[in-house]
């Protein structure tokens, strides 16, 4: 094999390759040896089959294989040779004359071909010491815990008889009811002695807001439309009614944090719940105090490194951002001049998002593969097990899914990847803290999220955060919509 560099100009390289007919005669001989042990051919015992004879047969199948085995094998040792790292899949240009194809495909000429590509840019990472970021921290305070503590009994609430009064919000009411399409009653549109809490949001819109200031025995008339996005469709977007009838109507009773509350949740005492709970805010905000520091040590790296990057790569990004915001945008019926932008400047915007990306994501794996960071199987199967719990009730389709798509587990592996090369850094960076309250970080975190995302790099095997976009373009463009509600009943369909 030849391999001669042809064009090296900034990071693009070509190379031409050259492999000897002769060389690819050889292989495809070794091919009909191989062939000649199994072959079933009528007339000839097996393995005793002329190698004359199998050429003629599977000559020209033989040489396409070994021509294609050859291109992917020679690729790589072309840029071993030339000791090259590229950004991407190298584009392999074959030769466009079909004379010269036969002419290889025959065994008269030498397999000939070119491979244009994008290395990646050296990088020299500096002394983490000089990178100074600062992590807050939140203190878990008494006014904490008690509230954490109210929200639980909120949910553990018990309800009591209303002695007097119609229903507010909060109530909880006991309902039967006959729904009616078009004035035809419709399948799941029917129940008794259904509960339900007013302002829970469990019924379509319109439906809870109309029994407010219901009372027992009452019967009413509830008219609402079923949403346009309704999962059945002979009834999405239709105007409905129903007959509702009002049973019982119970307030709310907060229940009390004492030792009998804690044994109903599973606890030996109150004194454990509230170290349970009082652990359980300590994570909460660990995550959001690391959560920022992440960003905010992404934000140094982007500051700090500054290089040429791979046009294609930042091309491919590009084009992946600008087709979700399309998505959604297109979803949402908005057009750039709703948000008071035009294509032209968020294009822009979104470009430079794709350069943050591929830059970051070029330093993180540089700093990964010096340090030799790496995600094992046990690391790669908790985070496939966080994902499934994403999503319940569909736990075993989610593992089902990247079973079957091996390339999938990117997504999995970038981000575990991303965190282990931050957390690597933040050992060695200039590391100070800062006391914070907790409304005052969840605001900085609410505000990156809505000036920017994360994503996954699908070329490098890690993410990378991204900076603002404008007004609607600035939207997680992969944030998924809340499903649309039920029936008048969430279990009918």
């Amino acid at each position: 094999m030849q391999v001669t560099e042809t064009l090296n100009e900034g990071l693009k390289r070509e190379l031409k390759v050259v492999i000897p007919a002769g060389d690819l005669q050889a292989r495809v001989d070794e091919r009909l040896e191989e062939l000649k042990a199994t072959a079933q051919i009528k007339g000839f015992r097996p393995g005793k089959v002329p190698i004359g004879h199998l050429k003629k047969l599977y000559g020209q199948s033989a040489m396409a294989e070994v021509v294609q085995k050859s291109i992917e094998t020679s690729s790589t040792e072309a840029l071993n040779e030339k000791s090259l790292k590229a950004a991407y899949q190298p584009e392999i240009v074959l030769p466009e004359d079909e004379k010269d194809v036969q002419a290889v495909m025959s065994g008269d000429a030498d397999l000939s071909f070119t491979m244009n590509f994008e290395v990646v840019p050296d990088i020299e990472i500096k002394d983490f010491k000089s990178l100074k970021v600062e992590k807050l921290v939140v203190e878990v305070t008494d006014a904490h815990l008690d509230e954490a503590l109210e929200n639980i009994a909120g949910q553990y609430k018990d309800y009591e008889d209303r002695a007097k009064g119609a229903a507010e919000d909060g109530d909880r009411v006991t309902i039967s009811f006959v729904g009616k399409v078009d004035g035809e009653v419709f399948e799941g549109g029917t129940a008794d002695d259904v509960p339900l809490e007013l302002g829970s949001g469990s019924f379509i819109p319109g439906f809870e807001e109309q029994l407010v200031g219901a009372k027992p025995g009452d019967e009413k008339t509830v008219k609402v439309a079923f949403p346009a996005e309704y999962g059945v469709e002979h009834l999405a977007g239709k105007p409905a009614e129903f007959d509702v009838k009002v049973s019982k109507i119970e307030q709310p009773k907060a229940a009390n944090i004492d030792e009998a509350f804690a044994e109903k949740l599973g606890m030996e005492s109150v004194d454990k719940l509230k170290e349970m709970v009082k652990e359980r805010i300590a994570d909460e905000f660990g995550n959001m105090s690391g959560a920022k520091l992440k960003r905010d040590m992404l934000d140094a790296l982007d500051a700090e490194y500054k290089f040429d990057l791979p046009q294609k790569l930042v091309d491919q990004e590009f084009e992946q951002i600008w087709a979700a915001l399309e998505r959604e945008m297109e979803g949402e019926g908005k057009t750039f001049a709703d948000e008071d932008t035009t294509e032209e400047e968020v294009r822009a915007e979104y470009k430079a998002i794709a350069e943050r990306r591929v830059r970051l994501g070029l330093v993180i794996g540089t700093i990964g593969e010096n340090a030799g960071v790496t995600v094992g199987d046990e690391e790669l199967q908790r985070g496939l097990m966080d994902r499934a719990r994403q999503f319940p009730g569909q736990e075993k389709e989610v593992f089902e899914f990247y079973r079957n798509n091996p390339n999938a587990l990117v997504e999995i592996r970038g981000p575990l990847f991303e965190q282990k090369v931050v957390d690597h850094i933040a050992e060695a960076a200039t590391v100070s803290e800062r006391s914070v309250s907790r409304e005052s970080l969840q605001h900085m975190l609410e505000h990156d999220h809505e000036h920017g995302e994360d994503c996954d790099h699908p070329d490098h095997d890690h993410g990378a955060d991204a900076k603002p976009a404008k007004k609607a373009a600035a939207k997680k463009t992969a944030a998924k919509k809340a499903p649309a509600k039920k029936a008048a009943k969430k279990k009918a369909d």
